[in-house]
């Protein structure tokens, strides 16, 4: 496999399971969907499901919006207010950048070297965030 076929590729729903591993070695789970969905030339990527906290907090329903747009050789990521998050380029299994959100920084590195089924490895680090994050998204069948 050569990377991220197109963006289409990923329109439809796919289970979505996170874990995140914070410096302290508390490990929270997220378990849910994400489906993207075509809007006009873009892709509308959403995330619902339930977060579960580690060390016996309570377990909070988690949502998120993306919007991913292709760019050329890139698929450009942006928040749903349309800021810009980050860039993935396409055509190689492992693509990776680096996003600077002062006083953030986070590093992401994607896997689609076994698609459809795909990571995404994201190293978080500022003065009130260390946390390695894991999302592995499998088409759902349902």
């Amino acid at each position: 496999m050569s990377g991220l076929p197109s963006l289409a590729a990923l329109e439809g729903r796919w289970v979505l399971e996170r874990v995140i591993r914070h410096q302290d070695g508390r490990e929270d789970v997220f378990s849910g969907q994400s489906s993207f969905k075509r809007s006009g030339p873009r892709m509308v990527q959403d995330e619902d499901g339930v977060l579960t906290p580690a060390r016996g907090g309570t377990s909070m329903k988690a949502t998120r919006r993306y919007v991913w747009a292709s760019a050329g050789n890139s698929v450009e990521v942006a928040f749903e207010d349309m800021r810009p998050f980050h860039s993935i380029p396409l055509g190689t299994p492992t693509p990776g950048t680096t996003c600077l959100c002062p006083p953030d920084r986070y590093e992401v590195s994607y896997d689609f070297s076994a698609y459809p089924e795909w990571t995404s490895t994201w190293d978080v680090e500022g003065p009130r965030k260390a946390y390695r994050m894991i999302s592995t998204f499998r088409r759902d069948n349902l």
